[in-house]
């Protein structure tokens, strides 16, 4: 494919992430002007690069023909939340919406991948108006905590240094890693929810 072309294809989802991101945001803003804590701590998004696509079609064995309908996060929204127990506060609101319709959910949060890689994906099928009309397009939002992304972002940084070829030794190091980041979360779940006991009991 032309760059045109690519661009033409890639259009839709570059409008479909700046809308969820906008409406995803709001969420948090609806929060603070209700004075309740909120359980978004920012939202970020992204279109999947040319070159990140075309390895995908390789290695996925992906017709380029079937991109839009076997590619579901060509159009990418990843919500951070402060604590592990709002993962899935947002997820029960992103339920909710009337603005899209989930398709699928995977829960890597209770259930880790061998790596240690945690996070909840959400495969959405989200309708965007076009001046052709309403088209239909698939977008994957992430949730996970501000740990579980250090987490992951250092992980895909080192993946791609090393092209996924991991010694034994560096698996035991990444995963000794996420045990470390999931103990961090849990304290800091602790902390505020033992803050949160004591300032409904009037002890703050």
């Amino acid at each position: 494919m032309t760059q045109d072309e690519w661009e033409k294809l890639l259009q839709p989802y570059v409008q479909t992430v700046d809308e969820l991101k906008v409406k995803l945001r709001g969420m948090r803003q609806e929060f603070e002007l209700q004075g309740i804590q909120t359980p978004v701590e920012f939202v970020t998004g992204r279109v999947k690069t040319i070159p990140a696509i075309e390895e995908k079609l390789i290695r996925r064995h992906i017709s380029i023909d079937r991109i839009e309908q076997d590619m579901e996060d060509l159009a990418g929204v990843r919500i951070m939340t402060q604590f592990t127990e709002d993962i899935y506060r947002v997820v029960d609101l992103l339920r909710k919406r009337k603005d899209m319709v989930i398709l699928e959910e995977r829960d890597y949060v209770t259930n880790e991948k061998p790596s240690g890689y945690r996070s909840y994906h959400i495969v959405i099928e989200y309708p965007i108006q076009l001046v052709t009309g309403e088209k239909k397009v698939l977008a994957e939002i992430q949730v996970r905590t501000m740990q579980m992304n250090v987490w992951a972002t250092i992980e895909h940084a080192i993946n791609y240094k090393y092209d996924g070829e991991y010694t034994e030794e560096m698996q035991e190091k990444l995963k000794n890693a996420a045990e470390l980041s999931i103990k961090v979360d849990e304290l800091f779940s602790e902390l505020h929810n033992g803050l949160s006991e004591n300032e409904t009991n009037g002890n703050l």
